[in-house]
């Protein structure tokens, strides 16, 4: 579905914070810098760019890069195993993160000292809890009130930013239940909150929801609350109730029992047009809707609302009626482009089938043109597809869509034959084709494509930067099992892999690319990654996939890690050529930050390993010059 018209634009957030000289703790910088040049927000800055305009380190020295500090967090576990996603923030000279079970510590950004710890868990029933993953923690200043917001799970933390100890004006003694104030009944359901919050004046604004199905899950309401005291100001609902806008594509009453279209991979605000923007996720169940016929507004879209009220501004639907777990994966991007000889407020939302989306701020119209193309029937009992799928003209796909029989693996004349053995057996198609009961192929599976790291833009260069995966996915159904209320239940839901665990898919299995902002060509694009025993093999640049994001300066240069041979990487922002590369004691399955400190600028990256069978770790590592 198209993009509303925003009606007449915004007021102006009038409201200076402020910044003070003072220093909270003995040990940071003793001079604070240019804000900027910090990293005060999970995606660099609140429109999410995760552009630095720090140029210390440039491609002439970025050679010279060594490890300044390690800080180990001292609570990763490999069993469960713990993963580290958070990049951390920093202000005023302070790092705060998140560590592998989700406790926030604060550093002096200079020096990796710590300088307090919180644990959510702390003394109640949330320690015997898996804390999952956690992106990271959100900032907020007022006439001198300084809070780090951070989630666990179903919780909402207010911490005073100068010691770590919960606000207890807020909530619960510092802590909202974020299952209460839902408009839905949450009885027997989860909530979880992986992605940081953001703020809007004097609002927390919070995504998050329940899972993917096929047992019932909750939906992924949008919420604004106070920030002094935690009381719900609005809430916006994801999945439309009766009279709301997008109510109508929801077939009977499945509006009251669907879940999913939730917000998990964070937001970002436009703070002089007072606009937040999510990238929704599918509702679930995630294979299945034929108990929820029809396009399931708010599900898999791009949605601007009032960040003070929560009302829609405009909406754009990048799937509909989605049945492949193709959720909005990453914050959408509020970046400013150059494009036919004008400079337009752009959002840019990146997606699990390798799309990239443009859109003008103000109205959601595509700035490159998007096409509604037929895709085919499901053969699935009940399953009721939109006959279209929109497709941007431009820029081109970022990976291969659909599957072919010519696209599997050519590794080895061994690995060849034991993908082919499961291929054949499996519907194959373009993409948006529906996987019957007995099974079938998806690509880009539900891995992307393009994932949570999103993308990064280099305004100088007017240059998008985006990391992306080759990965392919098996789907099967069977019968139901108890508690679920869907037609059909799932048998398989895995990655097509050869017999040594390789994708089963021809390489290259990663790359990064740059795309020209104002063509919507592709500037570059090189293969990211490598396995270094296929390389001792002699099979070299096959890529990986990866975990995490790119960021780029005003020095010339974007800075990626997440990729499973455990390297950190600098690449040239004008060729994509490597320049630098580091390998981490763990893979850095994150989205790196960069920031001045005591004169110096940091590079930071959580290497904290933990994904598909890899070693656990609990190491925030900082580089200098």
């Amino acid at each position: 579905m198209y993009a509303d018209r925003v009606s007449s634009s915004h007021r102006r957030d009038f409201l200076k914070q402020t910044v003070s000289n003072a220093v909270f703790f003995a040990g940071p910088r003793k001079e604070l810098g240019d804000a900027s040049r910090e990293w005060r927000h999970y995606g660099g800055d609140a429109g999410a760019s995760r552009y630095s305009p720090c140029d210390r380190i440039r491609p002439s020295n970025v050679k010279n890069l060594k490890v300044a500090w390690v800080h180990r967090t001292q609570d990763a576990s490999e069993r469960p195993a713990t993963a580290i996603e958070c990049t951390p923030i920093v202000v005023d000279g302070v790092m705060y993160l998140t560590t592998a079970r989700v406790r926030v510590q604060a550093l002096d950004a200079a020096t990796g000292r710590l300088l307090w710890t919180f644990d959510p868990a702390a003394g109640g029933g949330g320690a015997r809890r898996s804390p999952g993953v956690n992106r990271g923690v959100c900032y907020w200043e007022d006439n001198g009130d300084k809070r780090i917001f951070a989630t666990y799970r179903d919780q909402l933390w207010s911490l005073d930013a100068k010691t770590g100890k919960p606000v207890e004006s807020f909530g619960q003694r510092g802590m909202v239940d974020l299952k209460k104030d839902f408009d839905h009944d949450m009885t027997n359901l989860t909530f979880k909150h992986t992605s940081p919050v953001v703020v809007y004046r004097d609002l927390v604004i919070t995504g998050g929801g329940g899972g993917e199905g096929p047992y019932p899950e909750a939906p992924g309401h949008i919420r604004g609350y106070d920030a002094r005291t935690g009381k719900r100001r609005w809430i916006f609902h994801t999945v439309p109730r009766p009279g709301e806008f997008g109510h109508d594509t929801w077939s009977g009453d499945s509006w009251s029992y669907t879940g999913g279209t939730n917000c998990w991979a964070g937001m970002s605000v436009d703070q002089q047009r007072g606009l937040v923007f999510a990238g929704i996720g599918s509702p679930s169940f995630d294979f299945w809707g034929g108990n929820r016929v029809g396009d399931n507004l708010f599900g898999n879209c791009v949605l601007a609302l009032d960040a003070l009220t929560g009302q829609r501004k405009w909406h754009f639907q990048i799937v509909h009626h989605d049945i492949w777990d193709y959720d909005l994966p990453a914050q959408p991007a509020l970046i400013s482009i150059r494009k036919g000889g004008r400079v337009v407020d752009a959002v840019v939302q990146v997606t699990k089938q390798g799309f990239v989306f443009f859109f003008d701020r103000d109205t959601g119209n595509p700035l490159f043109p998007v096409e509604e193309r037929p895709i085919a029937p499901s053969p699935m009992e009940g399953e009721v597809l939109s006959k279209t799928q929109p497709f941007p003209v431009k820029p081109p796909p970022l990976c291969r869509q659909g599957f072919r029989s010519e696209w599997i693996t050519d590794l080895s004349p061994e690995a060849h034959a034991f993908v082919k053995a499961q291929v054949d057996g499996l519907a194959k198609g373009p993409l948006y084709t529906a996987p019957p009961y007995s099974g079938g192929l998806i690509h880009p599976g539900f891995r992307g494509g393009a994932l949570w790291g999103g993308c990064c833009f280099d305004p100088k260069r007017n240059l998008v930067f985006v990391s992306s995966d080759e990965t392919t996915n098996i789907i099967a159904f069977d019968e139901p099992k108890p508690g679920m209320n869907v037609r059909f239940g799932l048998k398989t839901r895995e990655q097509l892999l050869d017999a040594e665990g390789y994708p089963g898919i021809k390489p290259p299995w990663g790359y990064l690319t740059a795309i020209d902002a104002d063509k919507g060509d592709f500037r570059w694009r090189i293969v990211n990654g490598e396995f270094p025993e296929l390389t001792r093999r002699g099979i070299k640049k096959t890529g990986s996939n990866s975990h995490g994001g790119s960021i780029c300066t005003a020095g010339g240069l974007v800075f990626m890690a997440g990729t499973f041979d455990k390297k950190i990487r600098a690449f040239e922002s004008d060729t994509g050529r490597v320049l630098w590369e580091y390998e981490l004691p763990a893979g850095g399955f994150a989205t790196p930050c960069t920031y001045e400190a005591a004169g110096k600028q940091f590079l930071v990256i959580a290497a904290g390993g933990g994904k598909n069978g890899s070693k656990a770790n609990d190491e925030f590592i900082a580089f200098s010059l």
